[in-house]
């Protein structure tokens, strides 16, 4: 016999073994659960792989999307109010000001293409590639 209980977002199974009065062999339950999608099946002749269905999204691939955030400096978007002339605020997103760009790596003797913060290229341009990256945790050498 299995039972649900939902606290939040998380879903959490108990199973108990029925016994041998309560429930027949050949009989086959179904849960589903509202929250996640999942569809749990119990059974005397499936195995837990078969159990466990996972929905199906029509879009497979998912787009991937650089996140707004420089990795030398840590900069990432501030949250703002934006306030109207009656003084009314709504919420928005005050994001980096992000650049591509090609810098000269003396080391590696070629040019590495970063996206960048304009505050990490003042800093680039004062300290050096090399020191930067070494600061940061980058190794310029995967890109």
């Amino acid at each position: 016999m299995t039972t649900m209980a939902t606290q939040g977002a998380f879903l959490r199974l108990r199973v108990s073994l029925p016994s041998k009065s309560a429930a027949k062999p050949t009989e086959l339950g179904f849960l589903s659960s509202q929250l996640s999608g999942l569809r749990i099946s119990q059974g005397p002749s499936t195995d837990v792989i078969n159990r466990i269905s996972l929905p199906s999204f029509p879009g497979t691939l998912q787009p991937i999307v650089a996140r707004r955030i420089c990795p030398f400096t840590g900069k990432k978007a501030n949250r703002a109010n934006k306030v109207s002339f009656s003084n009314h605020k709504t919420k928005k997103l005050q994001f980096v000001n992000l650049q591509y760009k090609k810098v000269w790596w003396e080391a590696g003797k070629r040019f590495v293409k970063l996206r960048l913060s304009t505050k990490a290229l003042k800093t680039i341009e004062k300290n050096g590639l090399d020191a930067v990256a070494k600061k940061a945790g980058i190794d310029l050498r995967k890109k």
